[in-house]
């Protein structure tokens, strides 16, 4: 059930898409069109991310209140409470950056079929739908250079650089409680391995892969990279005028 709803609504749609892509830029490489595709699905996700980065902001802008919270609160029922009626008020969801990390994770693994199960640059016609011609040419050599239906080491160093500088920039550090807690020390323990861990396991998933994957991480990283700085001097400028 499970392989069948991930075939229809994410494998079959992306190589389809992929064909599309090769049937209108026939000059195009297929590393380019991964960068092209990477840009569009982005796109479609800005006010997703754009609420994420937004919560992010709003929590960092509240943590003095559920510092508070922590310290006044020792029953964690209550604590709980407090914190969500407090999330409640500031109208803050402190899942949205999550969501738009696991809604991706169908994409890249819908990459990993396409460029490596599927038989590119072999057309299966079978995965075709009726009103997607077959193109008659697909390079798979990224600027004539890499294979990237193959693993890269290069693509996926970049790949893992760039989620350490996007995680490093959108995940602001822990800042522990007058009062030392297992929260505490937990939440420290999951802010460094999102810092640090992450960005590696990025790196080995992408080399192991296919370099179409890590093509497809590295240009996210730089677009969300991107995003972020301007949602943020949006909301800034937003703040200010605001307060004048």
């Amino acid at each position: 059930m499970i392989s069948s709803l991930f075939r229809t609504f994410f494998f079959q749609p992306l190589y389809n898409a992929f064909i599309v892509l090769f049937d209108f830029f026939p000059w195009l490489d297929a590393g380019v069109l991964v960068i092209l595709f990477t840009l569009l699905v982005k796109l479609a996700l800005f006010p997703l991310s754009r609420k994420a980065i937004t919560a992010q902001l709003s929590m960092k802008q509240i943590e003095p209140e559920l510092t508070q919270i922590r310290e006044k609160y020792k029953d964690k029922q209550e604590q709980a409470r407090r914190t969500m009626d407090l999330y409640k008020t500031k109208k803050v969801n402190p899942f949205s950056s999550i969501f738009v990390i696991f809604i991706q994770l169908p994409i890249v693994l819908a990459l990993y079929f396409v460029f490596l199960r599927s038989g590119l640059p072999a057309v299966n016609e079978t995965l075709l739908y009726s009103f997607v011609p077959r193109p008659e040419n697909i390079n798979m050599a990224f600027l004539g250079l890499i294979d990237i239906a193959g693993k890269n080491y290069l693509l996926a160093l970049l790949a893992g650089v760039s989620s350490f500088f996007q995680i490093r920039f959108s995940v602001q550090p822990h800042k522990p409680s007058t009062v030392r807690s297992f929260r505490d020390d937990l939440a420290r323990s999951m802010n460094i391995q999102m810092r640090y861990v992450f960005p590696i396991i990025v790196f080995f998933i992408s080399y192991n892969i296919s370099g179409a994957v890590a093509l497809y991480w590295f240009t996210s990283n730089l677009f969300t990279l991107g995003q972020e700085l301007v949602v943020r001097k949006k909301l800034k400028s937003q703040n200010t005028e605001r307060k004048t």
